[in-house]
């Protein structure tokens, strides 16, 4: 992870905070808590590595834990501390840091993790390595985790809407099976990326000593569909409010976790 991805996050902040407000955002969001409330502890120390502008970091607060984010953006991390103090929330510890060396934090001190955003922007297979070894070391023996990655499989379904541009390139499409690494000048709407397959993601959390519990597709049934939802939240609200909560209940189900955007993978570390 380098400057160029801590440059983009700097200039995206309030962009970053909206996103999961967001009809298809707000999918997202409720999987997340789901897996949160289905595997994690009712309570203890959680560390939010790369939780940016802090929208989970606020979410885990109000159910009573206690959060330390940790950030790459210096400009993240204090929207996330003006915005606590506005909600009248304290977290436990705000730091900047790279997710390689999470300097500062004690080795077996938390209970519970959330690793949601720099595997998919270490593109160097050792980096994620560093960043997954750093993870391990500080959570307790037993204590859970969820990862999250870019998955190639369901952005190749949701690039029909957001950049059919690129597939009248046949062997580029094709290329969007596998495991894909980009430069921040080839995605100019976002940044230095990483996207796995499922299978990628699950062997390489495994080759880090962590155990794979679960894993889940956080837009489930409804990946690709953002324009559709946007205009079904504005119609049919209570219909849309019904597709959010069915959808965060089979995000884990076979036939919706590996075609979503992000792949939540839910791990341990061994005792």
């Amino acid at each position: 992870m380098n400057q160029v991805v801590q440059s983009y996050y700097d200039s995206t902040v309030e962009r970053e905070w909206a996103r999961l407000e967001r009809p298809l955002g707000r999918v997202e969001l409720a999987s997340t808590l789901w897996l949160v409330g289905r595997y994690f502890p009712a309570r203890g120390r959680i560390c939010d590595i790369g939780g940016g502008p802090g929208r989970y970091t606020v979410e885990l607060l109000r159910r009573g834990y206690a959060v330390t984010l940790f950030d790459l953006s210096p400009a993240a991390v204090a929207f996330a501390h003006a915005r606590l103090a506005q909600l009248g929330l304290a977290a436990e510890g705000l730091s900047v840091g790279n997710a390689q060396d999470l300097q500062g934090l004690a080795s077996g001190s938390f209970d519970a993790a959330l690793l949601m955003g720099p595997l998919y922007h270490l593109v160097d297979p050792k980096a994620r390595g560093r960043a997954l070894g750093e993870l391990r070391r500080i959570l307790k023996p037993g204590g859970v985790a969820i990862l999250s990655y870019l998955n190639t499989w369901g952005i190749l379904r949701t690039g029909v809407v957001d950049f059919a541009h690129w597939y009248g390139d046949i062997a580029g499409l094709r290329a969007l099976l596998n495991e894909q690494a980009f430069a921040a000048a080839s995605l100019p709407n976002f940044t230095e990326s990483y996207w796995a397959t499922p299978p990628s993601a699950v062997a390489e959390v495994r080759r880090a000593n962590l155990e794979v519990v679960s894993y889940a597709g956080a837009e489930s049934f409804v990946s690709g569909m953002g324009p559709l939802l946007e205009q079904l939240a504005a119609d049919r609200p209570g219909a849309y409010a019904n597709v959010v909560q069915v959808a965060a209940e089979t995000c884990e189900l076979a036939q919706y976790r590996d075609g979503a955007d992000h792949l939540h993978i839910v791990v341990r570390k061994p005792h």
